[in-house]
């Protein structure tokens, strides 16, 4: 691995000064950016080094020696978290994991950071800023408390109940209630009635072009504080203001990721009959595409997209006006309004399986075709190519006819998606239904070239 991360780090480098040869100097805020997101820890340890090396024991079967067999270990600590390998410099830990920093400078112990949800990987590449549709939150972090000898704390909401999926935002608003106006601490929580479900991670390099982000569309794109909500699990108002240069610096990288190409054969001539059905179908939500493209930053009322409606109504007026009263509010307030969601750019569609906000679709084929989509699947257990679907583009998966029996260990029982559960429905968006076959499967080879 270390050869491998010397490798892309050549590369980056050997683009960059490329880039200086034709006059087009890398930006240097995106460069700081960069460093600042895959180098850099901005919280204290939450385990110890021990749990990192204890926590095999809790897998049910037996587990590499992280003494003798570091790798082996790494790799099957990746596989049951369904985490992905760094590809920068990372002390040997997968991305999403990084060493702590203490309050005298140390670097002990391991923490999380924002990678562990927006770090994904596809067949068998990592990539920052892709989300990670594998996650198991949940059997991370209650599997790192025991090994730490903690009891797992009671969780007054749904972390996931499936592979992939994360609750970012209650985690969010459960820190937003622990504070007063002014980011003090309270003794009690305040009471913000926020119920948010689940969510599937979307791409960080569809931020370039929007000019609202997140599932509602209610936040300025350029909010650089919005990005910095879950550091108040530690840091004071003070450290907050400290560190938002350097979120600036991130934001101006995210801005410019971009996603990885199809690495497939494409049918170019189906590719340009999908551009035509794209561009009568589609493009009044999702934009166009090419040199001249253009993004309408749509959002959709709930009434005409359909899609489950549970992380729209979820945010609660009192959690947003608590919110626009912070210090996170000052400069970009969430708009008070709900309308619906955001149709998002399309860029790298073909990487970003499965679909709709909550991830309840695994293919494009479904998803332009209400009528197939799975009530519950069982999530493939890696991204690796042999699982995934180059005709119906996304992830092959088993249907699953029942729900999870109770019996059912819930590590085995979240690789089932049910989209019975609360907020993870599957319906809405038939703006496909209405196409013929073939029309579909033009249309699906065109956004293979996004």
């Amino acid at each position: 691995m270390p050869g491998r991360r010397g490798w892309v780090l050549g590369l980056v480098l050997a683009w960059g000064r490329v880039l200086q040869a034709f006059g087009a100097a890398p930006d240097p805020a995106v460069e700081r950016g960069s460093r600042a997101m895959t180098a850099t820890g901005y919280l204290k340890p939450g385990w110890g080094d021990d749990a990192y090396r204890r926590v095999g024991q809790f897998w049910g079967e037996p587990a590499p020696d992280p003494a003798t067999a570091p790798e082996a270990y790494s790799a099957a600590f990746i596989r049951r978290y369904g985490l992905n390998p760094a590809p920068y410099p990372n002390d040997g830990l997968p991305m999403g994991l990084r060493r702590g920093i203490n309050p005298d400078g140390t670097r002990t112990g391991l923490q999380v950071d924002c990678l562990v949800c927006h770090g994904g990987s596809i067949g068998g590449m990592s990539h920052v800023g892709l989300g990670n549709s594998t996650l198991d939150m949940k059997s991370l972090f209650d599997d790192l408390d025991r090994a730490q000898g903690k009891r797992p704390p009671a969780s007054p909401f749904v972390l996931n109940s499936t592979r992939g999926t994360v609750n970012a935002g209650m985690l969010s608003a459960v820190l937003l209630s622990v504070r007063n106006a002014d980011l003090s601490m309270r003794r009690f929580p305040l009471p913000l009635g926020a119920n948010l479900p689940e969510l599937d991670v979307p791409a960080w390099w569809l931020l370039g072009k929007k000019s609202t982000m997140y599932y509602d569309g209610r936040t300025d794109a350029r909010s650089v504080r919005a990005n910095m909500q879950f550091l108040l699990g530690e840091k004071s108002l003070q450290e907050l203001k400290d560190l938002e240069p350097t979120f600036r610096d991130i934001q101006a990288w995210l801005k410019s990721l971009k996603p990885p190409r199809y690495p497939f054969p494409r049918d170019a001539a189906r590719a340009d009959r999908g551009k035509v059905v794209f561009e009568k179908a589609c493009a009044k939500c999702h934009g166009t595409y090419g040199p001249d493209g253009t993004y309408p930053n749509a959002i959709v009322e709930l009434k005409v997209i359909g899609t489950d409606p549970a992380r729209a109504l979820g945010l609660s007026d009192r959690l947003v006006a608590h919110y626009n009263e912070t210090w996170f509010g000052e400069e970009y307030a969430v708009d008070e309004q709900m309308i619906g969601y955001q149709a998002p750019p399309l860029d790298g569609v073909w990487a970003t399986a499965p679909y709709l906000h909550n991830g309840s679709v695994p293919t494009l084929a479904a998803l332009l075709k209400s009528s197939d989509r799975p009530a519950r699947f069982k999530r493939p257990p890696s991204t690796d190519f042999a699982y995934y679907d180059q005709v119906n583009v996304g992830w092959k998966y088993e249907v699953v006819t029942e729900p999870p029996s109770p019996g059912l260990p819930p590590f085995e029982a979240r690789f089932i998606y049910d989209t019975a559960r609360f907020g993870l429905g599957n319906g809405g968006h038939t703006f496909g239904d209405k196409l013929s076959n073939d029309e579909r499967l033009d249309l699906i080879e065109y956004l293979k070239t996004l």
